[in-house]
């Protein structure tokens, strides 16, 4: 090999010595510099579990239900002379609907009169001859025979009257159906018959429908498994009505009615909670979500929802120690409490401190600084002057220096 040859192999190991102790001292200044913060307190919020009453409820998607829903149809047939209400109005019972031509069915009526009055006068005269007969018959003037008979026609006319009696009562029935009111008091939906068309009694077609709103019911479904509870509760357990978002309270009311039977093919009774929607907050057909409380547990444990953790063994909470460690504890968890809380059954005591943010960064031993709900964390210490420099070598300046 060829002294030239040497050399610049000889340099060029110089070089990589050179490059890895630079390399090896940077990476150890590096370390010793970050060792202080690998070392501090990870920040995280700590609440203490406490105690409080808790109700027990159970939730369930409902469908919100008229209290009565009535299709107004014409019982008479003939043209229609006005409409009295608007769509969308609040119609109180026996409120004016609509009106038919009653002409006709006036005509009927006074004929129904005259001929109770003609068959009046017929009475009369029957009676008149039957006084008649009965004094002739003590006079042997009148046969016994005639007697009987006009008995038995005044007894027809009296038969005759009494029909016309029905039917003058029939046709001023007939006559009032023409003037078509409200059968409860509910608002009316779209209008399906304009002024002028010609209805007929008992037709398909409905005028209007009237639903009631107030109240107004809303109808749920509960597993089979809940039944005892929801009866063993008692009568007029409280329902609340929350909107699709299950974020805010629509309505409050009460349970009503539980079916009388389970629905074989779902495992579910159903059952009816009604409310008074003074607010209109409820309408016919929404579904909202339905809260039934069914009891209450007194002086339960609990802790923020968020602080419970899941993982292959079940629930468990990061536990601040005295010595600002975590540990991870086992918990059992119950029923969910308000305000986004949890029922703890077993694993803590009260005033048990539990990470409920930051336990991303956590693991068993982790030392914390454990910090109340909406406080912050203490700014970091600046790093001393000399403390960035250390572990570099000064530059030499170029030149003639």
């Amino acid at each position: 090999m060829s002294r030239g040859k040497i050399v610049v192999i000889l340099i060029a190991v110089a070089l990589a010595g050179l490059i890895g102790y630079r390399s090896f001292s940077g990476s150890s200044n590096t370390q010793r510099r970050g060792g202080s913060d690998a070392d501090a307190p990870i920040p995280v919020t700590a609440v203490a579990a406490g105690n409080e009453d808790v109700p027990l409820n159970l939730d369930a998607l409902g469908t919100v239900q008229a209290l009565n829903t009535v299709s107004v149809r014409p019982q008479v047939g003939g043209q229609i002379e006005s409409i009295a209400f608007k769509e969308g109005q609040e119609i109180a019972k026996d409120g004016l609907i609509a009106r038919i031509d009653a002409r006709s069915y006036q005509a009927q009526l006074d004929q129904a009169v005259a001929k109770k009055k003609q068959d009046e006068a017929q009475l009369g005269g029957a009676r008149s001859t039957l006084k008649r007969y009965e004094d002739l018959i003590q006079k042997n003037f009148v046969a016994a025979q005639d007697l009987e008979n006009q008995r038995h026609s005044v007894r027809q006319l009296e038969a005759l009257v009494a029909s016309d009696e029905a039917a003058i009562a029939n046709a001023r029935v007939q006559l009032s159906y023409t003037t078509i009111t409200a059968p409860i008091a509910g608002l009316a939906g779209i209008r399906q018959v304009d002024v002028g068309n010609i209805v007929q009694g008992g037709q398909s077609e409905a005028i209007v429908v009237l639903t009631q709103i107030h109240p107004i019911n809303v109808v749920f479904n509960l597993p089979e498994q809940t039944l005892e509870r929801v009866r063993a509760a008692g009568q007029s357990l409280k329902v609340s009505a929350r909107d699709r978002a299950d974020n805010r309270i629509v309505a409050s009311g009460t349970l009503s009615v539980i079916d009388n039977q389970i629905d074989a093919t779902t495992g579910s009774f159903k059952l009816k909670a009604e409310f008074a929607n003074s607010e209109n907050t409820l309408w016919p057909g929404q579904f909202v979500n339905v809260r039934l409380e069914v009891g209450s547990l007194a002086n339960a444990l609990t802790v923020p929802t968020q602080a419970l953790q899941r993982g292959p063994d079940g629930s468990y909470v990061y536990l601040v120690k005295e010595d600002s460690t975590v540990a991870l504890q086992p918990v059992k968890a119950g029923a969910e409490a308000p305000g986004g809380k949890t029922v703890i059954l077993e694993g803590i005591k009260t005033g048990d401190k539990v990470v409920s943010e930051g336990q991303f960064r956590l693991k068993p031993g982790a030392k914390v600084l454990a910090l109340a709900p909406g406080e912050n964390p203490p700014p970091l210490a600046a790093p001393a002057s000399g403390d960035s420099k250390a572990g570099e070598a000064p530059r030499r300046r170029r030149g003639g220096g």
